[in-house]
């Protein structure tokens, strides 16, 4: 739907006394009615070597088609030389900090030559287009240097998350058929060193291919063996490469990178995406959402092994010539104020961050944020999942001190970008707290029922895209059919990206988690989501995790982990006004049918929490592999909680 169909005239928008809100409505309607036009115009502000032919062509197989395709160009160019030719040679590109107080500043020129000479050297190791290159790196300035460096050359990157395990990086290795990987002989955390090179060794061991050279970074200097003929320093190769290398020009459709989901559920999905679609969409976004000016100095805190950071910390900040905040190491060390210290220091004027992490800083108590003026920022994102209401306020009050505007957004992987979010790039709107407000430009958005048809205001459904955008993934590597059948056939002729959300009366949308976390109890759906903000909406409860768990009755009932705030001590009393406290804001249904008491949830480093993890514990299941959580004592400490509240069942039953 366009946004003129979704906004109802007769509540707040009244387009001829809101000029900006007739814009957006008009730039939205615009990008639907004649995409090649639109997009062809915001394509036209990047370099292309080529441009000819449609800007989208669709194929036999709708709703899918190609963006660009007969046009050429290169995404590493876009990114350094365009700057580097023209005003923004000087300017700082990445202001890094690591947790030690490790700083480095490199600038758009400086940037470049690096990204130059490491391109030359994977060139003389036989690199090509067409070539995939894994890279298994820390948040240093090497990890952004070898993703354009790769694809640079035409080559395609495949980034892994430096926090997965042997097997996890063997079977993406194999899945991509790598033939050079990037790595570091560690990385730093929280204090310690996690080596990563012995991790890369026993991968390769375990991989179905061919390595043919892996390329190491000297990071905390650990001893490392380097398999003679194999494995080379990087600072060596690097320092004998050319300060320049002709970018190859390669079609729009041409792969950019492939970048895996977790395979969480089965074989790790390889999303690839274009070269041209997903430059554009990168470069849109970033400029549109987060309303992007020279001055700026910018923060996402992300980890560049998820799509967010491929976005949000390489392409879109670089394409649009942003000045970005790097940083290496946990947001609490060593202690819990780093970030907002680190927002001080730099002047950052745009924070991109998880709910996650910022319920994590609720529990932490404002106390911290309040040490540190935090007066430079005017943009506030939030990431990776929706966001409930009580944590937008609290980031919205004590951290951007009711002044800075918030924007949430929603996307994932497949999309490449964000699809929907408030536009303060465009047109500044009501917000309402926890809601992402409208699709962007090119995003027809839709709610479905079960049966596939579009739901009322109020009514819960399944998000879906009806129509191809620039930033979509063009294929499942090496299983297109799974590419089909995963994300086109749940409600044919429309993208399924298996959220749960629904529409106001006002026509904002509030996403309400994934699809596969709705309960149904008793014949009742309820979202994770729902019964989550209603536990943190409780001034005693800083985060929580609900899962379900099987029932002969009901099929299933909630269960929810809940971490405290500082002050409140766990106990019976607690745990039945937290009960009462869903009943009344949710109702009987809801209400879990155990609450167990916990310091900390188990979360991955990039701040996400582990649902399979919980319902692992809950099951009484294997946990399987929790390589890539922050702290895996919060899973020991997660079945004490389970098995101490199961022995108190017992014990009251008999």
């Amino acid at each position: 739907m366009a946004l003129r169909d979704i906004l109802p005239t007769s509540t707040w928008i009244f387009p001829e006394n809101r000029p900006n809100i007739r814009k957006l409505i008009e730039d939205h309607q615009m990008s639907l009615n004649d995409p090649g036009s639109y997009w062809g115009k915001i394509a036209g502000e990047l370099f292309w070597y080529e441009r000819g032919g449609r800007v989208f062509q669709e194929l036999d197989e709708p709703p899918y088609g190609h963006w660009f395709s007969d046009w050429k160009t290169n995404i590493s160019y876009n990114a350094l030389d365009r700057h580097v030719a023209g005003s923004r040679a000087e300017k700082i590109a990445y202001l890094w900090e690591a947790e030690n107080g490790e700083k480095r500043e490199l600038s758009y020129a400086e940037l470049y030559e690096q990204v130059n000479r490491l391109a030359s050297a994977l060139k003389k190791l036989g690199v090509k287009k067409g070539d995939r290159v894994t890279i298994y790196l820390p948040m240093i300035p090497e990890l952004p240097i070898a993703m354009l460096a790769t694809v640079r050359l035409g080559a395609i990157h495949s980034v892994i998350f430096a926090g997965f395990t042997a097997q996890a990086v063997a079977t993406r290795m194999t899945d991509s058929r790598s033939k050079i990987v990037i790595t570091s002989d560690g990385a730093y955390r929280k204090g310690k060193v996690l080596e990563l090179k012995p991790i890369v060794d026993e991968a390769i061991k375990q991989a179905s291919g061919e390595i043919e050279k892996v390329i190491v970074v000297r990071r905390t200097n650990s001893s490392v063996t380097m398999v003679p003929g194999r494995d080379v320093w990087y600072s060596e190769i690097v320092a004998s490469g050319e300060k320049y290398v002709e970018p190859e020009q390669v079609e729009g459709t041409h792969p950019a990178f492939i970048l895996y989901t977790s395979g969480t559920t089965g074989k790790p999905k390889g999303t690839t995406h274009s070269t041209a679609g997903y430059m554009t969409w990168a470069y849109y976004t970033q400029r549109t959402v987060f309303d992007i000016q020279d001055r700026d100095v910018y923060w996402c805190t992300a980890d560049i092994g998820w799509i967010t950071g491929h976005t949000y910390i390489v392409y879109g900040p670089l394409l649009t010539g942003a000045t970005s905040v790097m940083y290496e190491g946990a947001p609490d060390f060593p202690t819990p104020d780093r970030w907002w210290k680190l927002v001080d220091d730099y002047g950052v004027t745009v924070l991109y961050t998880s709910p996650t992490a910022i319920r994590m800083h609720m529990k932490f108590g404002e106390q911290y944020a309040e040490q540190h003026k935090l007066s430079s920022l005017r943009i506030l994102g939030t990431v990776g999942e929706p966001i409930n209401p009580e944590a937008w306020r609290w980031y919205f009050k004590h951290i951007g001190h009711e002044k800075a505007t918030i924007v949430d957004t929603w996307w994932q992987t497949e999309t490449g970008g964000i699809l929907i979010s408030p536009q303060p790039g465009l047109a500044l709107i009501p917000l309402k707290a926890g809601s992402a407000t409208f699709p962007l430009a090119g995003v027809e958005a839709d709610v479905f029922n079960e049966n596939g048809e579009s739901t009322k205001p109020g009514e819960r459904g399944y998000i879906v895209i009806r129509r191809p955008w620039p930033g979509q993934f063009m294929t499942l590597w090496n299983d297109h059919e799974k590419f089909k059948q995963v994300y086109f056939s749940r409600f044919p002729g429309v993208y399924y990206p298996a959220d749960y959300a629904l529409r106001d009366e006002d026509g904002y949308f509030w996403l309400l988690g994934r699809a596969d976390e709705v309960l149904k109890v008793a014949g009742h759906r309820i979202g994770t989501i729902e019964l989550e903000d209603s536990l943190i909406s409780h001034p005693a409860v800083a985060e929580s995790a609900v899962i379900g768990k099987a029932d002969p009755v009901k099929m299933e009932v909630p269960v929810a982990f809940v971490v405290l705030r500082p002050g409140f001590e766990p106990s019976p009393e607690l745990k039945k006004e937290l009960s009462d406290h869903v009943r009344s804001t949710i109702g009987p249904i809801a209400v879990p049918e155990m609450i167990y008491f916990v310091s900390k949830l188990p979360k991955t480093r990039s701040a996400k929490i582990m649902r399979r993890v919980v319902r692992a514990v809950c099951e009484e299941k294997p946990i399987g592999d929790i390589t890539t959580l922050e702290d895996d004592t919060s899973v020991s400490e997660m079945k004490g909680a389970y098995e101490e509240l199961k022995a108190e069942i017992n014990r009251n039953k008999s």
